[in-house]
């Protein structure tokens, strides 16, 4: 049992999150893995992060919700990194992606976004 809490992600909301992966990989910019994603947050460029769940250890993610927050970047957790590393497009799984541009994908976005600060109330 991890020590880090984190907000229970209702399936709907990450069933929209694999789905707005999947947008933004066809027409916007994504960046994957634990330490590009660190650096867009940091930077500032990411429009929201979404972080697979069953990451082990589960301290490979434990610094981006704090992250995040600080920068006031929208984030959100799925059951899969297989399933999210799938969404981007990859063979492998991923423990996390930043979209960076969402294309399409910006109403989603903005819905997710929402949701998650309802959620984190």
């Amino acid at each position: 049992m991890s020590v880090f809490v984190r907000f229970v992600t209702p399936k709907e909301l990450s069933d929209k999150a694999y789905s707005l992966a999947e947008i933004a990989r066809d027409g916007g910019k994504i960046k994957k893995g634990t330490n590009e994603v660190t650096k867009a947050a940091e930077r500032g460029e990411a429009a929201i992060i979404i972080m697979a769940t069953d990451v082990a250890p589960p301290e490979i993610l434990a610094h981006m919700p704090a992250l995040c927050d600080e920068r006031n970047i929208p984030y959100v957790y799925v059951p899969s990194k297989a399933e999210l590393g799938n969404a981007i497009g990859l063979e492998k799984p991923t423990a996390s992606i930043a979209i960076v541009d969402v294309g399409k994908g910006k109403p989603l976005c903005d819905e997710i976004a929402k949701a998650v600060r309802e959620l984190k109330k």
